[in-house]
């Protein structure tokens, strides 16, 4: 097995990169799509095992942000991956992604509700 030469280019023009960043890259896309999973899986287990109580709105808002922040982390995680990917076979520098500050105030978000619903109750 040969490794390939970093900096060589490929037959369709593009630089070959490192296998361990592109490798890298993949990885930090598979914690993403985790990410998402976890808050999907969330979402639809407060929509289902959440009694209705006079809560009950609490309860459809939590799960209303975490599906919709699982939709929005995986389509972002995608775009953030592909991003990367082209900017490293091109030689430029890496994007940033707005993943990071997005699901930071999404959690925060969701954490005040349910903490405000668990003294309400």
């Amino acid at each position: 097995m040969t490794l390939p030469d970093v900096g060589a280019e490929s037959d369709d023009g593009e630089e070959e990169v490192d296998y361990r960043f592109t490798l890298a890259n993949e990885r930090t896309f598979l914690a993403w799509i985790r990410t998402a999973i976890g808050l999907l899986a969330g979402g639809v287990a407060v929509h289902t095992l959440v009694q209705p109580t006079r809560l009950a709105g609490f309860a459809g808002a939590i799960s209303m942000i975490c599906l919709v922040m699982a939709l929005a982390v995986a389509l972002a995680a995608f775009r953030h991956w592909r991003r990367v990917d082209l900017a490293m076979r091109a030689g430029r520098a890496l994007p940033g992604t707005v993943l990071v500050p997005v699901l930071s105030a999404g959690v925060a978000v969701v954490a005040v509700l349910a903490c405000v619903a668990v003294v309400l109750s």
